[in-house]
């Protein structure tokens, strides 16, 4: 048996169809830079940093380096009831470049573990202060904060989240500032709409409400929709004025994705919570946090019999290897001023994505740094989308994987979020192959589907 066969007959990967990944099968077998290759040996730009988390490219030395440097002290140690020397040096560093009122750092494995962290702590708080009503949530529509129960039960993504309705606990939905399918199409209508109705549920029912979850400027899975100005900020002063907590999720924003370390800084949100992942090792090792506030921390702190104790924790949590490769991550990050040169090159993708613009079917581009989504429609003029069952964003991505670059759409919006450290001349290239693949698929689907009803 081949590779390619063994993959069929052993594995079951997330988040795929399987049967999709029989009639298009892919396994990448290295990298280098922001590229990977595939056991055919064709190389592909990594577009989507390999599902949003890729800082400095593949095999990057003082990374790799920095793993073998602490094999030679220690792979792993726990962290129940003590600690280690990388995660006690990663916390602190944590502390310095998080959001001010931040100033604990909890670890974990992924992003839905963080999630799941921050809403367990928000819980635990309220029953420890006495606040013993305050057990609802309030979450976001079209949110998405990762798979596991907690994480799934403040997410609002119907097709990911509706069968597993029974097994979730209840939380309240408000929606997303979305401004292109808003039918004002104004952004400060469309905010205001949105947050008039987060207060009218906050003065209703605040007293049985622990928190809000709410990813950090940009919905990712749910189809890269960018906020508008305001929103995000407006979200904290009504959460301070019900006091209520507000959890801010930058697993996919944070470690200079949008051109700030945390995309919260944008409008100098603090929260009270935040989880954050991927780029926090390059790329390169699962090690996830969860950061709180020197108040919610204290209400955990007292003797033992109290049972204010936070019970939770992972196998893996605080990591040698993963928090030593942070650690050299962060390292670079200061030494390439890297935030800043995202920022810069922002600009440059928001020229070329100008150009994208213009094309028969796409019909908005959001953009936040290094973080776009491209919404293909049938229809420019009227918005209307291609029919579910055309997956054109998926066929898409195929012609774009045929071209040379790897990228995973949501639903028909198109995600470009390549490495951190990518060239002007490589964002160029890969662009070029997001505009040739617009060109040629979406305009057969929209021929097909006029045939189709003629």
């Amino acid at each position: 048996m081949d590779l390619i066969e063994k993959s069929k007959k052993y594995l079951w990967l997330p988040f795929t169809q399987m049967k999709d990944y029989d009639e298009n099968p892919l396994i990448i077998e290295s990298g280098e830079g922001i590229k990977v290759k595939d056991i055919h040996g064709k190389e592909y730009y990594d577009a989507f940093s390999s599902v949003w988390l890729n800082v400095h490219g593949h095999r990057k030395k003082e990374l790799n380096d920095a793993i073998k440097k602490q094999l030679d002290q220690i792979a792993h140690s726990t962290l129940l009831g003590m600690t280690n020397v990388p995660a006690t040096e990663l916390a602190e560093k944590l502390v310095e470049i998080s959001p001010k009122s931040l100033t604990r750092v909890f670890y974990s494995d992924s992003g839905a573990e963080a999630m799941e962290i921050a809403l367990k702590m928000a819980y635990q708080y309220w029953q420890n202060i006495g606040k013993t009503k305050k057990q609802k949530f309030i979450a976001i529509k079209n949110g998405y904060h990762g798979d596991t129960i907690g994480a799934v039960s403040v997410g609002a993504i119907d097709l990911f989240h509706q069968v597993y309705g029974p097994l979730m606990f209840e939380s309240y939905k408000i929606p997303v500032p979305y401004v292109y399918r808003h039918p004002s199409e104004n952004a400060e209508i469309c905010r205001d709409e949105c947050l008039h109705e987060l207060e009218q549920l906050l003065k209703e029912k605040h007293e049985e409400i622990a928190a809000l979850s709410i990813e950090s400027m940009m919905q990712g899975a749910g189809g890269m929709i960018l906020m508008p100005e305001g929103y995000l900020s407006g979200v904290r002063e009504l959460c301070t004025k019900y006091d209520v907590l507000m959890i801010v999720d930058e697993v996919a924003t944070g470690f200079g994705r949008t051109g700030k370390m945390f995309a919260c800084e944008h409008e100098g949100v603090e929260p009270d919570l935040m989880a954050a992942g991927k780029g926090i090792t390059g790329g390169y090792l699962p090690v996830a946090v969860t950061f709180t506030t020197e108040k919610i921390y204290e209400a955990f702190y007292d003797d033992f019999q109290k049972f204010k104790t936070f019970f939770h924790g992972h196998s893996y949590t605080g990591n040698q290897l993963g928090c030593a490769v942070a650690l050299e991550n962060l390292r670079l990050f200061e030494r390439d001023d890297l935030v800043n040169q995202v920022a810069e090159k922002s600009e440059y993708v928001k020229e070329l994505l100008e150009e994208l613009k213009e094309l028969p079917h796409v019909g908005d581009i959001r953009q936040l740094g290094f973080m776009c989504g491209i919404e293909l429609v049938l229809n420019k003029d009227t918005k209307e989308p291609f029919p579910f069952e055309q997956r054109v964003g998926y066929k898409t991505s195929l012609k774009m994987r045929e071209l040379g670059l790897l990228t995973r759409p949501m639903g028909d919006v198109l995600v470009f979020m390549p490495p951190l450290v990518s060239t002007k001349e490589e964002l160029k290239e890969m662009l070029k192959i997001y505009k040739q693949a617009i060109l040629e698929v979406p305009v057969k689907e929209a021929e097909y589907f006029a045939g189709a009803n003629a």
